[in-house]
């Protein structure tokens, strides 16, 4: 699949795989193709080249309404100008499942994901008034609420951590983690190397819109790969408890 605006090439030639209960976190420095790759996973951008086969269909074959109840995107800016409560909020995640009210399933949905994200004690409170922790999680709320019904449907999740406290960023890894365990497919765009080595199933690494590298954390994360991907060269700790090494940048020369 390849994506370019006039003669400007976004991503060129990329060819992956992901299954449901799989979690795939996509690294690369800023202006590397990630959010462009997730809204063409979406169906927010059309490919100018290449296919994407989602859920054994091509996408271009859905129409929004129908993909709407079996994807769902977090995307990073979530600003919201007028007042809601949290759980009108999370209910906006069932609008694709019904005409004017909720039923009583949608009802019963909405209160299962603000018990899994933990805001239930939030549920009458007004968004806007929230901490920027508790924000992520009511949108991560409401875009449950939307697959919530929908067996190894699609999560996306465009830098989920972007602007969280370092408890905040880890309760949303774990989170995510949990839910490909659930069966969901779940894409994740990140920043951190260490928080994609330690959650990901697999790893895909972007530069100037082509795979650096594609695999498992073992696999892929390597100094050279790193220092491809991003430019900064970095040390490997071995830590004990997990599967892959601790990345640490090394001291820059001025």
């Amino acid at each position: 699949m390849s994506y370019q605006v006039g003669k400007k090439k976004l991503l060129q030639q990329l060819n992956f795989e992901v299954q449901a209960g799989e979690l795939l976190a996509i690294l690369g420095a800023n202006g590397a193709g990630k959010s462009t790759l997730l809204k063409l996973l979406s169906r927010e951008l059309i490919p100018s080249s290449g296919k994407i086969i989602f859920r054994g269909r091509d996408l271009q074959s859905y129409k929004l309404p129908e993909l709407a109840k079996q994807r769902a995107v977090l995307s990073q800016q979530n600003t919201i100008s007028i007042s809601f409560l949290v759980n009108e909020l999370v209910m906006m995640g069932r609008y694709p499942h019904f005409d004017q009210h909720p039923g009583a399933n949608d009802i019963a949905i909405v209160k299962k994901v603000m018990e899994q994200t933990g805001i239930t004690h939030l549920e009458g409170r007004d968004y806007n008034t929230l901490s920027g922790g508790e924000q992520q999680r009511v949108q991560l709320s409401r875009v449950l609420a939307q697959i919530y019904d929908c067996e190894n449907a699609c999560l996306y999740l465009d830098e989920p951590t972007n602007g969280l406290d370092l408890l905040y960023q880890q309760q949303m890894m774990e989170l995510a983690r949990h839910l490909a365990d659930q069966g969901y497919c779940v894409i994740c765009i990140l920043h951190d190397i260490n928080f994609a080595s330690r959650f990901a199933d697999k790893i895909m690494m972007l530069k100037d819109g082509r795979t650096v590298a594609s695999g498992t954390p073992v696999e892929v994360i390597n100094c050279e790969n790193i220092h491809q991907t991003f430019g900064v060269n970095v040390k490997l700790m071995v830590c004990e408890g997990y599967n892959c090494p601790l990345v640490i940048p090394a001291t820059i020369q001025t």
